[in-house]
């Protein structure tokens, strides 16, 4: 009988062996190892960086907040043009696409791409960093650390195994609203004279549950249809949606309903 930590290695050798052999050596994607160690050292931070914290004033890091936020922006423009473009030229489908494992040109970017999306939620745990800094504890919610700490597990498995198909769905819909988020907290990091500008900040919050829902009716539609892709992969991503839209409802209620009923 095999113990647990054999049964451990079998599935780590599992996982090596059954990648997508194009972006096995591509930077964090071959093993899990690195990103379960960038998470663990994620908890790390969310666990002593408060405590470190405080005693100390509050750190003004205006200058970093908007090259950060802008640059996301940026990243977030060329990834839904990536998503959007590659998609248009191969012809996908929006109800059923499976994976192109090959090296043609427009299969390898679209790989690319995802490779970048997930990179883009590893570069985003700064956010959390930046509340510590600042000592924004109350925005260390469980929603928050859930959305930063699963993201980058959900998209390291599909680019080790998924790298294209109608996973370019999600990261398309997902680098839109975040050019809208990015776009936000940019405008807000310039200062309190921008605040008068910022009245739709409810809207985004909005725009994030119509993004959920969206993806939750496509992986679901895909779930009940015969389509070349795996279903196991599916059903993850239709819990993760379910979940989040959950959470973010539950915000929006407590951050806009409740409290627009304590003032009246």
């Amino acid at each position: 009988m095999e113990s647990a930590w054999q049964r451990v290695e079998s599935l780590h050798h599992w996982i090596l062996e059954n990648g997508d052999k194009r972006t096995d050596p591509w930077l964090l994607i071959y093993s899990p190892v690195p990103i379960i160690c960038i998470f663990l050292c994620y908890l790390g931070i969310i666990w002593i960086g408060p405590k470190l914290m405080k005693h100390k004033e509050p750190m003004n890091i205006k200058a970093v907040l908007i090259v950060y936020n802008f640059a996301n922006v940026g990243l977030s423009i060329y990834m839904f043009h990536e998503f959007l473009v590659t998609s248009w030229l191969a012809n996908y489908s929006y109800l059923c696409q499976p994976v192109d494992y090959s090296s043609s040109p427009l299969g390898m970017r679209m790989a690319s791409v995802c490779w970048w999306f997930f990179f883009s939620k590893v570069i985003e745990l700064s956010d959390t960093v930046f509340f510590i800094l600042r000592k924004k504890n109350s925005q260390l919610t469980f929603l928050h650390v859930y959305h930063h700490g699963t993201m980058i597990f959900n998209w390291w498995a599909g680019v080790k195994f998924v790298a294209g198909g109608q996973s370019f769905f999600i990261g398309l819909l997902n680098t839109f609203v975040h050019i809208v988020m990015y776009s936000y907290y940019g405008l807000a990091a310039l200062g309190p004279h921008m605040q008068k500008y910022l009245w739709w900040k409810r809207y985004l919050t909005s725009l994030q549950l119509v993004q959920f829902v969206l993806m939750t009716i496509h992986t679901g539609y895909n779930l009940f249809t015969e389509c070349d892709f795996p279903d196991s992969m599916n059903a993850v991503v239709f819990a993760y949606c379910v979940s989040l839209i959950i959470l973010f409802s539950n915000f929006y209620y407590q951050s806009y309903i409740t409290r627009k009923s304590k003032k009246s």
